[in-house]
C-alpha cells in the first residue's frame, strides 16, 4: 500500500499529499530515519530559516496492534546544539496521524500570522490562531480539544526559548533541542489530527505470533514488571537505583549522591499523589503515571535534575515546577540543567520558591529569563565561567553522572544530537541488566557497544518503537513485527544496517555544519573532579587519555578517521 506525507507551506498556505518514494521507506523505515532524509539538500541552513522544514512522522508499525508503536518523532535542525536534531513522544497523537492516511507531515516557510494545522481523513486546513498565541499549553489543548488529537507549544516556543518544547495534549513533551522555538518561529501554534482509516496488516498470522512473543518478554521482564518496577513506578523507579549506584548528579555534578533523594523516588510519589497507571496508545507496559487529580507526575530526569541537580528535595516544589515547564512549553531537563549552571556560577543554587518564578520568567524572556532562556553553554560563557555548563555540543547532560558508567561517558560524546543518554541508552547493559555491574568503570569493548547500540536505536526510533520494550523483547521480535505489518522481508540485522546508514547521514550533516573531534567531548570536570565515593564504590575522576583511546577506537569502528571525519565527501552520494 502506498504510503503519502503531507507538504505544508506556511508562507503560502499551500498544502499537498504526496506519495512517498518506496525506496526511502526501504533505506530509512519511517519516523527518525524519513525525517532525517527528508532534510538532505537542507540541512546546513539555520534552524530559524523559512526554509528549514519540521517533519512529523510516525513509523512503518503504527496503526498496528504493534505493541509501543504509537510514537511520532520530530526532526528539524536544533536551535540550542545546531545539530540535526530528532525528539520523539507517545500519546494518541501519531495513532490519529496513521489513521488519517498520513506517514507524515513536512512544515516549511513561515506563516505571515499564527495558526494551526487541521489533519483529518478528508483534508487539511490552517486555521487562525492569534486568539492561542501567548496561551499556555493547557488552555491551547482544551480549546482544540475538539479536533481529535493535539501537538502544541506554549508561551516558551513562542519566544523562542531554545529548548523550548512541543507538547501533546496527553501530556507527552517532544522536548530536548528547542523544536519549539522553531514552531514558534514559523507561527505554528499546534497542529491536530484526527483520522480514523484502519492500517491493513499484510500477514495477520505471523504478525500476532510475533506480538505473543512481545508480550510474553515484557512480561518476563524483571525491568519492565519486575524488581525495578517501571511499570509500576514509571521512570522515577530509577531514582533509588542511581542513588545506590553513587551516579544522581548533584549540585551541578559536583557531587553524585543526594541524600534528599528518598523524598521523590518513585514509591514517594505514589504515596504523595496516588499515582494512577497510563500509557500511549495501546501500549502494555503504562510507565507514564498520573496524579489522582490528572495533573501529568514527573519523569526521573525530571525530579532528578529539580530535586538533586539544584539540592533540592521538596517533591511538591518538584511536580510545580514540572507542570510549569509542561504548560509553558519547555525541556524539563535543560531548563533545571540552566538553573543549575547559573546557581553555580553565581554562588548559590536557587530555592524551590524561586523556581517557579524563574521558569516564567525564561518562557515569557523577562529579566534575568532572557539570558537563562538561550540554555547553560551560553549562560556559563556570559557569566565568564564555560565550565559551568554540564553540556555536550550545547545540550545539557541527563541524570545519570559518566564517571559512574564509562560506556554512558562515550555515548554522551559520540551521540549525533548532543548530551543524550537515549541514543545507545548504555544503561540498560551498565546498570539494568546486571545485579552487580563492577565492568561499568572500564572502557574495554565500550566503543563497539556504543556503536552497536546506537545503530540498533536508529531502527527503533525509525520503527517507531519505545526503547523500555527493548528491556524484554529484541529487535528479532520487532523484525517479524516488522515483516508480518508489511509483508517484506526484514532481519535484526537488516534493520541494523538501516540504523548504521541513518547514524552515518545524520553524522555527516553535522560534519557539513562545523561539528569535529573537538565537539565529541565531555566537561572538563568530569576528567578532573571525583564524584561521591563512598559505600564501597569509589567514584573517580575519567580518565581522559584512556577516554580518547576508546574514542578513536569508535572512530575506527566507525570507518571513520581518527579524527571523527568521513574518509571522503562523497558519502550522500552513495546514499538513497
Amino acid at each position: 500500500m502506498p504510503e503519502h506525507m503531507l507538504i505544508v507551506d506556511l508562507s503560502s498556505g499551500r498544502m499537498r499529499r504526496e506519495e512517498i518514494p518506496p525506496e526511502l521507506l526501504r533505506a530509512y523505515l519511517g519516523g527518525r530515519g524519513l525525517g532525517v532524509r527528508l532534510l538532505r539538500e537542507r540541512h546546513t541552513l539555520s534552524p530559524f530559516d523559512p526554509a528549514m522544514p519540521v517533519v512529523f512522522a510516525v513509523g512503518p508499525l503504527c496503526g498496528t496492534p504493534a505493541p509501543t508503536s504509537a510514537r511520532i518523532e520530530v526532526v528539524s535542525r536544533s536551535p540550542l546544539t545546531g545539530t540535526v536534531y530528532d525528539c520523539s513522544a507517545g500519546g494518541r497523537f501519531a495513532w490519529r496521524l496513521r489513521a488519517a492516511g498520513l506517514l507524515a507531515i513536512l512544515v516549511e516557510g513561515n506563516s505571515p500570522r499564527p495558526v494551526v494545522l487541521a489533519v483529518t481523513s478528508a483534508g487539511e486546513e490552517l486555521l487562525p490562531a492569534e486568539e492561542l498565541w501567548t496561551k499556555g499549553v493547557g488552555e491551547t489543548v482544551s480549546a482544540l480539544s475538539g479536533r481529535g488529537s493535539v501537538a502544541a507549544i506554549g508561551p516558551a516556543g513562542e519566544n523562542g526559548v531554545l529548548f523550548s518544547s512541543v507538547m501533546m495534549g496527553e501530556g507527552n513533551a517532544v522536548g530536548r533541542g528547542g523544536l519549539g522555538a522553531v514552531l514558534g518561529r514559523k507561527n505554528l501554534k499546534a497542529v491536530t489530527v484526527d483520522g480514523d482509516r484502519t492500517v491493513p496488516v499484510a500477514d495477520r498470522v505471523r504478525f500476532d505470533r510475533a506480538r505473543a512473543d512481545v508480550l510474553r518478554l515484557f512480561r518476563a521482564s524483571p525491568v519492565i514488571f519486575g524488581e525495578l518496577g517501571i511499570s509500576e513506578y514509571g521512570t522515577p523507579a530509577l531514582v533509588d537505583l542511581m542513588r545506590q549506584r553513587r551516579m544522581a548528579p548533584t549540585e551541578n555534578f559536583r557531587r553524585t549522591v543526594f541524600h534528599g533523594s528518598s523524598c521523590y523516588s518513585g514509591p514517594a510519589i505514589r504515596a504523595a499523589y496516588g499515582a494512577k497507571k497510563e500509557g500511549c496508545f495501546g501500549c502494555p507496559i503504562r510507565c507514564k503515571k498520573r496524579a489522582s487529580d490528572g495533573r501529568s507526575l514527573p519523569e526521573y530526569e525530571t525530579v532528578s535534575h529539580f530535586g538533586a541537580l539544584n539540592g533540592i528535595s521538596d517533591l511538591h516544589a518538584i511536580v510545580r515546577s514540572n507542570d510549569a515547564c509542561n504548560d509553558l512549553g519547555m525541556d524539563t531537563i535543560s531548563a533545571a540543567a540552566t538553573l543549575s549552571a547559573w546557581g553555580e556560577a553565581r554562588g548559590r543554587f536557587p530555592s524551590p520558591e524561586e523556581i517557579g518564578p524563574l521558569l516564567h520568567d525564561i518562557a515569557h524572556r523577562r529579566g534575568e529569563g532572557d539570558l537563562l532562556a538561550e540554555g547553560s553553554r551560553r549562560v556559563a560563557e556570559a557569566l565568564g565561567k564555560p565550565g559551568l555548563s554540564m553540556s555536550v555540543k550545547s545540550l545539557e547532560l541527563p541524570a545519570y553522572d559518566p564517571r559512574g558508567a564509562y560506556g554512558m561517558a562515550l555515548a554522551y560524546v559520540t551521540s549525533n544530537r548532543g548530551g543524550c543518554h537515549l541514543r545507545a541508552y548504555p544503561i540498560s547493559h551498565e546498570i539494568l541488566r546486571k545485579p552487580v555491574a563492577s565492568d561499568r568503570f572500564t572502557f574495554s569493548g565500550k566503543a563497539r557497544m556504543i556503536k552497536i547500540a546506537e545503530d540498533t536505536n536508529a531502527a527503533v526510533d525509525s520503527l517507531v518503537a519505545c526503547k523500555f520494550a527493548f528491556f524484554g523483547a529484541s529487535l528479532e521480535e520487532y523484525a517479524e513485527l516488522l515483516a508480518g505489518a508489511t509483508g517484506e522481508h526484514h532481519t535484526p540485522q537488516s534493520l541494523k544496517e538501516i540504523g548504521e546508514r541513518i547514524w552515518l547521514t545524520e553524522r555527516f550533516y553535522n560534519a557539513r555544519n562545523g561539528f569535529t573531534r573537538a565537539d565529541d567531548d565531555l566537561p572538563a570536570r568530569f576528567f578532573t573532579e571525583a564524584g561521591s565515593s563512598g559505600e564501597g564504590i569509589d567514584i573517580p575522576p575519567i580518565d581522559r587519555a584512556r577516554f580518547g583511546e576508546e574514542l578513536t577506537k569508535y572512530y575506527r569502528i566507525r570507518g571513520l578517521r581518527d579524527d571523527g571525519s568521513f574518509p571522503d565527501d562523497g558519502f550522500l552520494g552513495r546514499q538513497p
